[in-house]
């Protein structure tokens, strides 16, 4: 398993309170599979403003399957959860909602700008 992976879940609980502001609660396992056909089960528990992360497999509202090698691109940036579901080089079954709300917690990719940002420098500068 990847160091980028494994900072990515300790980081979780304390970027909580930021991303997670709405009132979405449920479970969500993440299962990445590694070289030799190996799984790595993490569960993350979400509610308002707390996560809690384990490694482990348990009962959960959702299931994302991922390779852990296009997990670790996803927690680099450099790519999408979505789409990578929709290219069905991932997949997500249960509460989609803990899907979307979780995405959150990825970084933007490399040389993403807000777009208000950019629409406040034009204004700026044509003023």
């Amino acid at each position: 398993m990847g160091e980028a992976i494994e900072r990515f879940f300790e980081s979780l609980p304390a970027r909580a309170p930021e991303v997670l502001r709405g009132l979405v609660s449920g479970t969500l396992q993440i299962d990445l599979s590694v070289d030799g056909g190996v799984t790595e089960h993490w569960l993350v528990r979400m509610r308002p403003g707390v996560v809690e992360v384990r490694r482990e497999r348990a009962p959960a509202d959702a299931i994302w399957y991922s390779s852990a090698d296009l997990f670790e691109r996803m927690v680099c940036g450099q790519a999408q959860g979505v789409a990578a579901v929709f290219r069905n080089e991932s997949t997500f079954s249960g509460n989609v909602v803990l899907f979307l709300v979780f995405r959150r917690f990825f970084p933007d990719p490399p040389g993403t700008r807000d777009p208000r940002e950019t629409a406040r420098q034009q204004t700026g500068r044509s003023a």
